[in-house]
């Protein structure tokens, strides 16, 4: 049962309990690391929300297809590290906004796809579901206990026979939990002290409750341009851009295009991709949002739990939106846990597909292992030299 809406050349948004799984399914690969960065520079987590879900609902109905709206996470580890200033961080969103949309314009990525083989691709699909069971692990292993009633709550049902309704309800749980622990914002009610290295973010800084609460800014005047002092302008912004665009390229525009046609049967080519980012950031970041791409893993993680329409985004969407104007606080105090099952399960999808998909698994696990190691940009430019090598050498 569900509403169903046919639009342009006969698309299909569905709005079903299917969708709102997949929805879930997708926000687990986002919530953890957008509450970390607003924890930690001066972004706004309900102008960062509000952001995530008009770009949902936009690109959603644009493409027909469960797209993901993911924050960019190598500019996203280096900040939360104190490795760049936010300035910077912000910075390097506006010209990956640009690069990304002259790429797209002049269709490059097609030009680059002739060299980029399948191996590359399932790699960096595979080497993203490894990191996300990492991160997943270690969430997990801030709160045993949780994540152990979460992973009984999900079992139940995958017993019954509805593994799309697993997120949902592990989803339900944290909530429960992230409710209480907001009546008491010095509460550690399933909310550990946390650090961003268990997020998959690099940082020496710690995030407890006590800091999600205060830090995060509740108020809703975040649309101001924003201005950059000296320190955006560092050798070391250059270095975070680069190495965001590498993994921009490898995993939300080329492996991300890939995984449409396989779950959805729908060909967007991976510069129409490119173009969609670059747009995305160069309208959000200067009105406060946050320097954003799409992703294989929302893509996998929307699909695992039930997701085949624009209706996953749409509600989505609205639910960022609603959180950010009525329940910012309950983000803020939500386990991460809980999260870290939900990520494990994500992550089994496309691992799943990156392996049953790919024509070669020795170069596949290699640069999933690059990706899982150091980051999936160098995994990318790895894959790209290997392959290469592999031809040269391979006797047939």
């Amino acid at each position: 049962m569900g509403i169903s809406v046919t639009y342009r050349d006969e698309t299909v948004v569905d709005i079903s309990v299917n969708e709102v799984t997949g929805a879930v399914g997708d926000s687990v690969t986002v919530l953890p690391i957008v509450v970390a960065v607003a924890v930690l520079t001066d972004r706004s987590l309900q102008t960062a929300l509000v952001w995530f879900g008009v770009f949902q609902i936009v690109w959603g109905l644009y493409y027909g297809v469960p797209i993901s709206v993911e924050p960019m996470k190598a500019l996203a580890a280096l900040v939360i590290a104190d490795s760049i200033s936010t300035a910077a961080y912000l910075l390097s969103g506006l010209v990956l906004g640009v690069v990304l949309l002259g790429v797209g314009v002049t269709n490059s990525l097609r030009r680059l796809g002739q060299y980029v083989e399948t191996p590359v691709v399932r790699g960096v699909q595979l080497g993203v579901a490894l990191v996300l069971v990492e991160t997943g692990v270690r969430l997990a292993l801030g709160d045993p206990g949780l994540a152990a009633a979460a992973v009984v709550v999900a079992a139940v049902p995958i017993w019954l026979g509805y593994w799309n309704l697993t997120a949902l309800a592990v989803v339900g749980l944290g909530g429960v939990v992230a409710v209480a622990a907001t009546g008491d914002p010095l509460s550690l009610v399933g909310v550990p002290s946390v650090s961003p290295s268990a997020l998959g973010l690099p940082t020496d800084a710690a995030l407890s409750t006590a800091t999600l609460v205060e830090s995060v800014r509740f108020d809703s005047a975040a649309f101001d341009a924003t201005a950059f002092d000296a320190t955006a302008f560092a050798l070391a912004t250059v270095e975070a851009t680069a190495a965001q665009l590498a993994m921009t390229v490898g995993n939300a525009a080329m492996a991300t295009a890939v995984l449409l046609d396989d779950y959805f049967d729908r060909t967007v080519s991976a510069d129409d991709l490119a173009e969609s980012m670059g747009v995305t950031n160069l309208l959000a970041v200067p009105l406060g949002g946050m320097p954003m791409c799409h992703g294989s893993g929302g893509v996998a993680g929307k699909y695992a739990f039930g997701a085949r329409t624009a209706g996953a985004n749409v509600v989505l969407g609205v639910g960022y939106v609603l959180l950010a104007g009525f329940a910012v606080e309950v983000v803020a105090n939500f386990p991460l846990a809980v999260l870290g099952v939900v990520l494990a399960l994500v992550a089994l999808q496309l691992g799943r597909t990156g392996l049953e998909r790919t024509n070669r698994y020795l170069p596949t696990v290699a640069v999933a292992a690059v990706g899982l190691l150091v980051n999936l940009g160098v995994a990318f430019v790895v894959g790209l030299v290997l392959t290469r090598l592999w031809r040269e050498w391979s006797p047939t």
